[in-house]
């Protein structure tokens, strides 16, 4: 691969003329306008070639128009991080920070900061890896923010790794419609959701830390989307706490409904296994499960299956939580009981005419403290009993991601 040298260059002037016409002569002759950072930027990406590096050097580079690559096996990489920076807080044109259209993309040790839009958005890329990658909007939680920080969708073979992503008004990590995805040793702090898996399949998040959010790591399966049917995500290993940032997305977001205080919510999702997770101080509830129709809410997909089935919930840790009630039915059945939200909350809806057999599995001998909110949340139609839940389910397999896939390792 060629490294290309990411610089102010400039280009000498060449007058059109034959070896036997003397040069032109004099400074407007020697040198053409020098390129502005910005404008070299997106030259090196509009003229790349496979294989190629493009090195972002250290420093705070302003951008003012969105940048995009569409040529397949570019490499982006900077020197770290905090050191290089790519600048929006100017920017007067585009959608996005980086759009990417190609497959075999890596990106690595850089930031991309306050962009009007999404940060870094890969669409419909096939081996995408993103790795020490930083998305922030330094003026903290802000529902004029862009919405997404780091934001592969429709794409299959996914790393996002060792990343951070803080400010985003609606997911900081998001892998949407796609397949085959890792999200691994990463941080998202003061998004409305932390890392968020959405209408997609097969998928491992491990070793990150969710905090200070509106919730922390989301799994939904959502209608009147072209990709539908979310199942096969395990989420484990993960240090989610303290997400207890208000929902400052824009009206009318979806992901303006999660409400303060979510560690882990799964939504219409099926086969998700959750595990060695460490749950702390999440004010609403540390783990809730449930149908994307609880509430009464409308769907007019007849193409979707809002009820999640076989989810498995076992041997994590719970510490402290609950103390702020916020979902309307968690609420309203805290107003009745005066009571905390338990470790873990279903939603209680259940497909009309399907199995209610091992729906939900807690393990052999539960132990987690638990509330079946029955599809209403009155005090009356509530239970805790965690009989009917103590089931296992078969283990999920990890996600193997394709064997060229540059960076897993």
């Amino acid at each position: 691969m060629k490294p290309l040298a990411l610089a102010i260059t400039t280009t000498s002037l060449l007058a059109a003329c034959s070896e036997s016409t003397q040069q032109p002569s004099g400074p407007a002759a020697d040198q053409a306008p020098a390129l502005s950072f910005e404008e070299d930027l997106q030259t090196q990406l509009i003229q790349a070639q496979p294989g190629d590096i493009i090195e972002i050097p250290a420093g705070v580079h302003e951008m003012t128009r969105s940048l995009s690559l569409s040529v397949p096996g570019v490499t982006i990489r900077g020197a770290g991080m905090a050191e290089s920076i790519l600048s929006f807080s100017n920017q007067i044109q585009g959608a996005e920070g980086l759009l990417v259209t190609a497959d075999n993309f890596v990106i690595e040790d850089l930031a991309i900061e306050d962009t009007i839009g999404d940060a870094l958005k890969v669409n419909e890329s096939n081996n995408v890896t993103i790795r020490r990658v930083r998305t922030e909007w330094t003026n903290g939680p802000d529902s004029e923010n862009g919405a997404y920080g780091i934001y592969p969708v429709q794409s299959s073979n996914v790393l996002i790794q060792e990343a951070v992503a803080i400010g985003a008004a609606d997911a900081g990590i998001y892998v949407g419609q796609s397949t085959q995805i890792i999200v691994r040793d990463s941080r998202a702090e003061y998004n409305v959701a932390g890392i968020e898996i959405e209408n997609s399949t097969f998928a491992d998040v491990y070793d990150n830390v969710a905090t200070n959010n509106t919730g922390g790591i989301l799994v939904f399966d959502l209608p009147n989307l072209e990709v539908q049917g979310g199942k096969g995500t395990r989420v484990f290993d993960n240090l989610i706490y303290e997400n207890n940032t208000e929902n400052f997305a824009p009206e009318g977001a979806i992901v303006g409904n999660v409400p303060p205080g979510t560690g882990l919510l799964i939504l219409a999702n099926d086969n998700i296994e959750a595990f060695e997770n460490e749950f702390s101080d999440n004010n609403n509830v540390n783990i809730m499960v449930y149908s994307f129709a609880l509430g009464g809410r409308t769907i007019d997909d007849p193409e979707y299956d809002p009820y999640p089935e076989q989810i498995y919930i076992h041997d994590n840790t719970f510490i402290g939580g609950g103390t702020v009630p916020a979902h309307a039915l968690l609420a309203k059945w805290h107003a009745e009981t005066g009571e905390n939200s338990p470790d873990i909350v279903w939603g209680g809806l259940v497909k009309p005419g399907g199995s209610t057999e091992n729906l939900l599995c807690l393990g052999d001998n539960p132990t987690q403290t638990f509330l079946n909110l029955n599809g209403t949340g009155a005090a009356a139609d509530v239970s805790t009993d965690t009989a009917p839940h103590a089931c296992t389910l078969p283990r999920l397999e990890p996600i193997q991601l394709s064997t060229d896939l540059p960076g897993d390792d």
